[in-house]
């Protein structure tokens, strides 16, 4: 063990768990991917963000193209890449008599190549736009960009060279990478061409997630963060079945804990292994859960005991939360996820989450023949009688949270996940819940999934579907070729982040479709 100071928190590292980990690190598969078109990116009002890409020539033509100050072209790859991108130019006319300036603007979505980033002005960093301004001193040159970028779309503009010489760009290439093995992915095929669709791009998203670890965004945040993790290890047992990379994950985090025990939101892994300084309730919870998921895919015992500390931890310092009555003290002092949806009051939705997570945790006892299952069984059964006598509200008929007695669609839903009810009570406070449409809605598509589980576990298949295809077949026909990290139909400039600009279009936690479809049979 070892002491680390972070800000308000005191990190003890578990080195071997962290040696563990890194023992557990993939090898990365790598393909190389060209460009598939020359394109115009253009103005419309119809589409998402107001911007198409139109086709203009084959790629196989770009070295009969020569530019000079001034000049661009748009490289469009035709799907989703991650990866890392190079480039040869040569020069055309006279010998070159100045160093060639060359920006580059890359993209997941054709707005971030139409709108100047220099116009942006969201709150999170811009340094997370892609762009890249380099120098050449010496052509013809192949350059390898450093860098790994999220994109489909490649802007090459010519910023300067002299007027006695232009330039030539050949054999743009991207070297993908990605520790998804496809090979391992059961085909289906669905007599439903829309949900074939949906699980064909929620596969490609969660693949270009899978990385060195599984990150919530290859754009952004590039990070491993702990609900990202529970929907990206349900998505891979579904499919990809690497196993050993969710076994990698729970070892990081098990791995930097802090002096209380409770584990961060996310963690950074370069330089090295890094807890970050968020916590959230919902959150640390995930770590049990995750556990619990991955012991039922893979009945791997031995990470099981190894990690059934920090996975009980994370429970018994949630519950230091709740008070006389067994119900959430819900203060200023605490922050916990669930959604981005503005003005949620959480109290309710994480007394579900804690609910949901003591029975998975309860599960895991039982397998370890624990003493702590006892004490575990007591308490959810005072969580469970609390919950129905003072967050339920007869009159309405739905869970109420906080001290406005706020009505969302996320106290219901997890209510249902978490079991509180019997199926046919949950299929009835589904139907409320669709039927009423409760003001305070979703924002994500990582509540969206939550929406669609319940509605399954309720018995409900036909709504899933139809939210499904409302959802996530929206961003088809807005079109995604990866599932994006937020997605409001109603409002599809919407992001938490001040600019759509700053959004990844490639997102960990809108993988499940393929999750959904497989596992419950849609």
């Amino acid at each position: 063990m070892s002491i680390q100071k972070l800000q308000n928190h005191v990190i003890v590292r578990n080195e071997p768990f962290i040696e563990q980990a890194e023992s557990l690190k993939p090898l990365l598969n790598e393909k190389i991917v060209t460009p598939t078109s020359m394109v115009e990116i253009k103005s419309d009002k119809e589409v998402i963000h107001g911007w198409k890409s139109e086709f203009v020539a084959p790629a196989s033509t770009l070295d009969n193209c020569v530019y000079g100050k001034g000049d661009s072209v748009i490289l469009d790859f035709g799907d989703h890449q991650v990866g890392y991108l190079s480039i040869n130019i040569r020069p055309e006319g006279s010998p070159p008599d100045a160093p060639l300036k060359l920006k580059l603007t890359i993209g997941e979505m054709p707005v971030e190549i139409a709108e100047p980033f220099e116009n942006y002005n969201g709150w999170l960093s811009s340094s997370w736009l892609q762009e890249e301004t380099i120098f050449v001193d010496v052509l013809p040159a192949e350059i390898n960009l450093p860098r790994r970028y999220s994109f489909r779309y490649v802007k090459l503009e010519v910023m300067d060279t002299s007027p006695k010489y232009r330039v030539v760009f050949e054999n743009v290439e991207c070297r993908a990478v990605s520790s998804a093995n496809t090979n391992n992915v059961k085909i289906i095929s669905h007599k439903d061409e829309q949900l074939q669709k949906m699980d064909k791009i929620s596969i490609k998203t969660l693949a270009d997630c899978m990385q060195d670890v599984f990150e919530d965004g290859p754009k952004r945040d590039r990070r491993l963060w702990l609900g990202d993790l529970r929907l990206q290890a349900l998505a891979n047992y579904e499919t990809f079945k690497n196993n050993d990379l969710v076994k990698r994950c729970l070892y990081l985090f098990a791995g930097v804990p802090d002096d209380k025990g409770k584990v961060p939101a996310n963690v950074f892994v370069a330089p090295k292994l890094i807890a970050d300084d968020t916590y959230l309730f919902d959150y640390s919870l995930f770590f049990a859960s995750t556990l619990h998921d991955y012991y039922f895919a893979t009945s791997d015992l031995q990470t099981l005991q190894e990690l059934w500390p920090t996975a009980f931890k994370q429970v018994e310092i949630a519950l230091e939360r709740l008070d006389e009555n067994h119900i959430l003290i819900d203060t200023a002092d605490w922050w916990s996820f669930i959604d981005w949806q503005e003005g949620l009051n959480k109290q309710t939705p994480s007394q579900a989450i804690l609910i949901y997570t003591m029975k998975q945790v309860i599960r895991l006892a039982q397998e370890l023949n624990s003493p702590e299952m006892d004490l575990l069984s007591a308490r959810l059964e005072k969580m469970e009688t609390a919950a129905k006598t003072h967050l339920w509200d007869k009159q309405q008929q739905f869970f109420i949270s906080g001290a406005e007695r706020q009505v969302s669609w996320a106290s219901q839903i997890w209510m249902v996940l978490a079991g509180v009810f019997s199926k046919e009570e949950n299929q009835k406070l589904m139907d409320h819940l669709i039927k009423e449409k409760p003001e305070v809605g979703i924002a994500t598509p990582y509540m969206y999934h939550h929406l669609v589980e319940a509605l399954l576990v309720s018995g409900d298949k036909e709504q899933a579907k139809a939210e499904m295809k409302t959802y996530w077949g929206g961003m088809i026909q807005d079109g995604a070729d990866t599932f994006w990290e937020l997605y409001d139909p109603n409002n599809k400039d919407f992001s938490p982040y001040g600019s759509h600009l700053i959004n990844s279009y490639c997102h960990a936690w809108s993988c499940t479709p393929t999750y959904l479809i497989r596992k419950y049979d849609l």
